[in-house]
């Protein structure tokens, strides 16, 4: 699977890098900005995007999102603040919310290479992938 990384912290963009590499994935690119982000998705188009809500531009993650979703390329946020997301999640498939563990992106990984696939479903959503609906019951709490 070809990834888009929308992620402003350098060390977490390689992290994550790493674990879709070993895990057998391209990463197509590592944008910092939403700028970045548009600009690598005017030359190329990923099968998946990991997407940070708050970038170097500010809190532009949700416009890369919503880019995304329009353009159909399917995409979970990953944000150490889940409220931020909106309430129409922007057409993300959920999110990861950090500090999150590499054992815990692994199992949402494969649950979202499955679901790409066509072989997940969501009675068997991994703890730390959070679906629109889960994160709406958090977020009236």
């Amino acid at each position: 699977m070809k990834v888009l990384i929308v992620e402003d912290e350098v060390l977490l963009a390689m992290e994550l890098e790493s674990e879709l590499e070993d895990a057998g994935h391209q990463v197509i690119g590592h944008a910092m900005s939403s700028r970045d982000a548009m600009s690598i998705l005017a030359g190329s188009r990923p099968d998946f995007a990991f997407v940070d809500i708050h970038l170097q531009d500010g809190p532009t993650g949700i416009e890369v999102g919503s880019h995304l979703a329009a353009i159909g390329v399917p995409y979970v946020f990953m944000s150490g603040n889940i409220k931020r997301i909106p309430g129409d999640f922007a057409g993300a498939w959920g999110a990861i919310e950090k500090p999150y563990s590499a054992a815990g992106f692994r199992n949402a990984l494969q649950y979202l290479v499955g679901r790409l696939n066509g072989t997940s479903d969501e009675v068997n959503t991994p703890p730390g992938l959070k679906l629109p609906d889960t994160v709406a019951r958090v977020l009236e709490a």
